[in-house]
């Protein structure tokens, strides 16, 4: 339960990062959604990486599995960021689909590969 309340508290910080890095690029810098949940995704995951690393996981044995797996949602977070923009979405949809897929991807790769046989 100490690990999912970790999780949890990581996620939550990692998504205000992500929603507020997210506007202040499509609002202030004028970026294309695709880029800017792209990039928001990418500091939030950089600070989510640090984090965990020091509270939550044992970072020689799960870096490579998270940098592959942020890869990944990177690409998922730039495709929904591209489909905003084809469908003229507003930015507020965009990071409320995305927000939810991250968390739960998120929280079920931690419980299926980097904590994998450990006891949650």
């Amino acid at each position: 339960m100490k690990r999912f309340s970790a999780l949890l508290i990581i996620g939550l910080a990692d998504g205000l990062i992500h929603w507020q890095l997210f506007f202040v690029l499509c609002t202030a810098l004028g970026l294309t959604q695709a880029t800017s949940n792209f990039f928001a995704y990418c500091v939030a995951a950089g600070f989510s990486l640090y984090v965990n690393t020091l509270y939550t996981f044992e970072a020689a044995n799960s870096v490579f599995a998270y940098l592959l797996f942020s890869v990944l949602m990177g690409g998922l977070s730039y495709a929904i960021g591209a489909l905003a923009d084809a469908r003229d979405w507003p930015g507020l949809l965009t990071v409320a689909l995305f927000t939810p897929l991250n968390l739960a991807l998120g929280y079920g790769f931690f419980r299926c590969v980097v904590c994998r046989g450990e006891r949650q």
